[in-house]
């Protein structure tokens, strides 16, 4: 593409690629760095190659673009450079990191660095292939939620670089089951406590762990062990660290010069100015550049609903209303429909996910009919839900059988993904453990029952890092997660629970094909709040279906009747209870038998061993 063509995008809001453009970009005769400013009267390149003294490298501009333009023959790759920018109007300098950088050295330094071509030779043309054929719509997805920096450090509190997470973390999360792994924000980010969502480097992976080619290396070896990448990517809002994007040229460049427009208080976080073409341009761009340059799988978009409301977070005053007068943040709607029509086209199968927290309509809809385009929505109303229940004493639950019931009236309104994930593990939480009621016999039975709940019902699925063996703590992004407690059989049986969970997910049509589609769940009895017992039926495209039962209290329920589409044989395929995961033992002794006879509305029934704060999944056969 000519430049002026780039340039021309770039200034509609219709540059996807922009990152081809502007930044540091290293060449024969040296690097060209293109920076935007359109408000600056004189802009220098600053680096170690010139003493950061820009007085021979001051840029030109490039026409009415507001973009800067130089070659540096001294600027070779690996060389640290910022952009000192006068502003037009006062004459304030400033001295600038590169929005566009793709590496920034590593904490507490904040300087860019020209980083040299790739080296990666890459060797998932199998999976790429394979992903934009696959119908994700009714395949299993099961994520796995990790903060790299502490799934598991060295015995110096070190974290694991990519390679060396390559080698431990992928198996971990294969043999465990998942079909994805999703990473909390990878992209640059100044504060560890932050856990990288408070971004300043939307083109360059953190050097926290390695180099851009090391992170290569970790996705294309998770896509030859089988299992998708996911981005945690935050176009939401940014930092206002001064040397970063705030105020870049001196004006509000990237946001919005109004407070009640561009600030995020409670955050602490200036927010984005969608309707700026430019400023769209630099956000497609970078979701574009993370899936074509490394081949990430998705986006999972943080916090969706502070970009749609405009009185997000804020009291009467404190926001300014759209142009019709409402709430709504109407830039941000188009620039997210933007966003996933253009993920969609040029990236096919890779998936974008939003957490969104309210009701606004058709969040995982195509834009063509009105939605915002997201292939799946975190489903928070059933979590909150379902932890709030769970939490609850046994003896208080039947009164508040709602709150396990009343999901299935709206579970297929969006493609929902059903979320235990780190936002439930910080900030005073707990852990998920820590959030269940008993002694401790019945806390891991009731988080035993959890894994099963969300496992069984209609959703994709997604679980933080920890919660598949019960972490105590509460989750610290500065240490590793509790590996010793796997010592102790209690911990360790409810990983073999989570796994055997996994797998059988990912084995079982029934469990997944028709996630959503009501078709696909068909409740037994979901009115015995008495015995705090539910049971209900999942159903597989290719016909197949399953039997679910729980026991949401710690007093079994011998010959428990329930109504069944079938006579015949039923295997038990899976009890939570089951001594191998650190429960009673008590169950069916590996099946049943249905008979012939109405119960239920069901053409046959059968009575079932129902043990303490259980699920048991009997099948057909």
């Amino acid at each position: 593409m000519k430049l002026a063509d780039e340039l021309y995008l770039f200034n509609e809001g219709r540059n996807f690629q922009a990152y081809r453009l502007l930044g540091a970009h290293p060449e024969a005769a040296g690097t060209t760095f293109r920076v935007w400013a359109p408000n600056a009267s004189q802009v220098a390149v600053l680096g170690d190659f010139n003493a950061w003294h820009g007085a021979a490298h001051r840029m030109h501009e490039l026409g009415a673009s507001g973009i800067w333009e130089l070659l540096v023959t001294e600027a070779v790759p690996h060389c640290l450079y910022r952009f000192e920018i006068i502003n037009r109007e006062n004459g304030a300098v400033l001295v600038k990191a590169d929005p566009y950088a793709r590496g920034v050295e590593l904490r507490p330094g904040s300087a860019a660095y020209v980083v040299p071509p790739s080296r990666h030779v890459w060797a998932d043309a199998a999976w790429q292939e394979r992903r934009a054929t696959w119908d994700w719509q009714h395949a299993p997805v099961n994520i796995y939620e990790v903060h790299a920096g502490s799934w598991m450090r060295h015995p110096d509190g070190k974290p694991y670089l990519w390679r060396e997470l390559a080698e431990r973390l992928i198996p971990y999360v294969v043999e465990q089951g998942y079909t994805h792994l999703e990473l909390l924000p990878i992209t640059e980010h100044p504060l560890d406590e932050s856990w990288g969502y408070q971004t300043i480097g939307y083109f360059a992976p953190t050097a926290r762990y390695g180099s851009s080619d090391d992170l290569r290396f970790f996705i294309d070896a998770c896509h030859q062990a089988g299992l998708g990448v996911i981005l945690d990517w935050v176009p939401g809002h940014f930092p206002q660290d001064q040397w970063a994007l705030a105020s870049y040229d001196g004006t509000a460049l990237y946001e919005h010069a109004d407070p009640r427009l561009g600030l995020h208080a409670e955050w602490g976080t200036h927010i984005f100015n969608y309707g700026r073409h430019e400023v769209r341009s630099f956000l497609l761009s970078s979701a574009h550049w993370w899936l074509a340059e490394f081949h990430f799988d998705g986006l999972r978009v943080d916090a969706v609903a502070s970009m749609l409301y405009l009185d997000y977070g804020r009291k009467p005053g404190e926001w300014l209303p759209n142009k019709h007068g409402g709430r709504e943040n109407l830039e941000a709607v188009e620039f997210l429909k933007q966003l996933n029509a253009m993920v969609h086209a040029e990236f096919p199968g890779a998936l974008t996910i939003a957490e969104e927290s309210t009701a606004w309509p058709m969040v995982s809809r195509p834009t063509y009919v009105g939605g915002l385009g997201f292939s799946m929505k975190w489903n928070m109303g059933w979590m909150n839900d379902t932890l709030r229940y769970f939490h609850r004493d046994p003896i208080h639950r039947r009164w508040h059988h709602n709150e396990l019931t009343f999901g299935q009236v709206y579970a297929y309104s969006e493609n929902y993904v059903l979320p235990f994930s780190h936002d439930e593990v910080v900030h005073g939480k707990g852990s998920l453990i820590g959030k269940m009621p008993g002694d401790a016999w019945q806390r891991f039975a009731n988080l035993r029952l959890l894994l099963a709940w969300q496992t069984f019902t209609p959703g994709k699925k997604l679980m933080f890092m920890g919660g598949e063996f019960g972490q105590p703590r509460e989750w610290s992004e500065g240490r590793e997660l509790d590996w010793g407690l796997l010592n102790d059989p209690a911990h360790a049986g409810l990983q073999r629970l989570s796994s055997d969970l996994n797998h059988l997910y990912r084995d079982h049509s029934a469990l997944y094909s028709e996630d959503f589609e009501p078709g696909g769940f068909d409740w037994i009895d979901c009115h015995d709040s008495e015995n705090s017992v539910l049971s209900w039926i999942r159903r597989g495209r290719d016909g197949s279906f399953v039997i679910v039962a729980v026991n949401l209290t710690p007093a079994p329920k011998i010959a428990y009747r329930i109504g069944v589409p079938e006579a015949g044989r039923y295997r038990e395929i899976l009890n939570s209870d089951s001594a191998y995961y650190g429960g009673s033992n008590l169950g069916n002794a590996g099946g049943l038998e249905a008979s012939a006879g109405e119960w239920m509305n069901r053409p046959a029934n059968l009575e079932i061993t129902l043990p303490p704060l259980a699920a048991v999944v009997l099948q057909r056969g």
